[in-house]
C-alpha cells in the first residue's frame, strides 16, 4: 500500500492516539515511511470510538455564539463540556490566540 499523501511506502505499526492531553493507547495504523502520516485501520478506528465513549469524550463538540457583556465579548460553554471539565463559576483561566482561527482556553 502506498501513502495517499506522498505516494511512498507504508508500514503497519502501533501508533499512540491522543485527544489533547489524553492518551487512548496504541492502535494499528499504516504509517508512511517518508512523510510520517498515520492512517488508523478500520478496527483501530472502532476501538478509538469505543474508548472515546468510555472516557465521555464522544460528542462533546458543540456550536456556540460569541455575545457581549458590557464592554467584553463572551463565549458560552455548553453544559456537557463544563460538566466534563468540572468547571466552576469564578474559576481562573488563561486565554490566548493560536493563530487567526484558534482560541485556546487553559484551566488553571
Amino acid at each position: 500500500m502506498n501513502c495517499p499523501i506522498c505516494e511512498d511506502k507504508m508500514e503497519r505499526k502501533q501508533v499512540e492516539f491522543r485527544f489533547g492531553d489524553i492518551s487512548f493507547g496504541k492502535f494499528d495504523a499504516d504509517v508512511c515511511l517518508k512523510c510520517g502520516e498515520n492512517f488508523f485501520t478500520e478496527e483501530a478506528s472502532d476501538e478509538i470510538d469505543k474508548k472515546s465513549k468510555e472516557l465521555g469524550l464522544w460528542g462533546l463538540s458543540r456550536k456556540t455564539k460569541i455575545s457581549y457583556s458590557g464592554n467584553s465579548m463572551i463565549v458560552r460553554i455548553p453544559k456537557n463540556i463544563s460538566d466534563f471539565l468540572k468547571l466552576k463559576t469564578g474559576e481562573d483561566v488563561m486565554i490566548h490566540p493560536e493563530g487567526k482561527k484558534r482560541l485556546i482556553i487553559e484551566l488553571k
